[in-house]
């Protein structure tokens, strides 16, 4: 049965959105606007979106250090992601997170994380919350083909599935762990094999089709939703860019031939080929979309311009720690090691 139109649509715009905020926010990494490192999702916009449009707006996400794809697919604030990629204050978390722990927990997005695999644990520990309360509420966990190869993930997995907990295991198999492919970290051809040890169901899904993707979300959250346990979707798919930034820096690690050959089957030319030809917008109402949220992310870059950076007093305010409070340090003592 063809999807409903309006998904088709909600599909194709969370992608473009993705796409355009990513080039954005990589060409301004290029220019030195932005400290520490940027992962960039483009290329993998179809799960993130297929995924994102399946769930409701209680529904938990929990994210990677390529995390930006997921919060702009759940519906973040272009605004405050550009401000928090570039430092300052008016970002999600005034600019101390950047970009490898962005979050919105008013959009139950739980957050990025910079250490592989360490979202897993957080969204199965939400899954018990939920199943605690007695809500139908699923936690959702992307992750990459490499963070299958980390304890935590199979700790997690296994608690998830021994206690049937309502967690949806998203694998965003794009063939590389940094910068080693798959063949050489791990014995198996489909990660999703992993899931039948803890007794997981799992389903494997072209990663770069946004219906596909859609569709295979849909059905597993009906088995989640129901009480019978977590499951575990694996979709092949591919990022076009570099392990961090856009620049390759000389390495080798993949040929451009590949690189090409993914490309060709870019899910967001495929989507917008589908809705021609069925119908669902002409190319005209396709590039008027397109053009609507280019000019979206142009105001993103203002905004995130003309914000101010944080103020070096706040610097302690929200950081917790058992070994020094911030009542103990005078903001005296925090100006003067900011301008060290």
């Amino acid at each position: 049965m063809p999807l409903d139109p309006e998904i088709v649509k909600d599909l194709h715009r969370r992608m473009v959105r993705i796409r355009f905020f990513e080039e954005a926010a990589g060409r301004l990494f290029e220019a030195n606007k932005m400290p520490g490192f940027i992962h960039l999702y483009v290329g993998q916009e179809a799960v993130a979106a297929g995924v994102s449009v399946a769930l409701r707006d209680e529904d938990q996400i929990s994210s990677t250090h390529r995390g930006h794809g997921h919060l702009v697919a759940k519906g973040g604030d272009l605004n405050k992601m550009m401000a928090e990629l570039m430092g300052k204050a008016t970002g999600y978390c005034n600019g101390k997170g950047g970009s490898m722990h962005i979050c919105d927990l008013e959009l139950n997005m739980l957050g990025a994380n910079g250490i592989v695999g360490g979202g897993v644990p957080i969204a199965v520990g939400a899954g018990f919350a939920n199943k605690y309360s007695g809500n139908e509420t699923v936690s959702v966990v992307f992750f990459g083909d490499g963070s299958t190869n980390i304890g935590a993930f199979h700790e997690a997995a296994n608690m998830a599935a021994a206690l049937k907990l309502p967690v949806l295991f998203v694998c965003e198999n794009n063939g590389y762990a940094e910068y080693t492919p798959r063949e050489q970290s791990m014995a198996i051809k489909d990660v999703a094999e992993r899931a039948g040890a803890y007794g997981m169901p799992s389903k494997i899904v072209d990663g770069m089709d946004a219906m596909a993707v859609f569709e295979a979300t849909e059905s597993a959250l009906v088995s989640v939703r129901a009480g019978e346990g977590p499951y575990f979707l694996e979709c092949k798919t591919y990022r076009y860019y570099n392990h961090h930034g856009i620049q390759n820096l000389g390495l080798s690690y993949r040929t451009d031939e590949e690189v090409e050959e993914w490309k060709g089957r870019d899910a967001i030319d495929a989507i917008e080929a589908r809705m021609v030809a069925d119908g669902v917008a002409s190319e005209a109402e396709v590039e008027a979309n397109r053009a609507s949220i280019q000019a979206e992310v142009d105001e993103a870059i203002d905004f995130a311009d003309s914000s101010p950076m944080p103020d070096p007093a706040d610097l302690l305010d929200n950081v917790y720690s058992d070994a020094v409070s911030s009542d103990a340090v005078s903001s005296d003592a925090v100006n003067s090691e900011v301008r060290s």
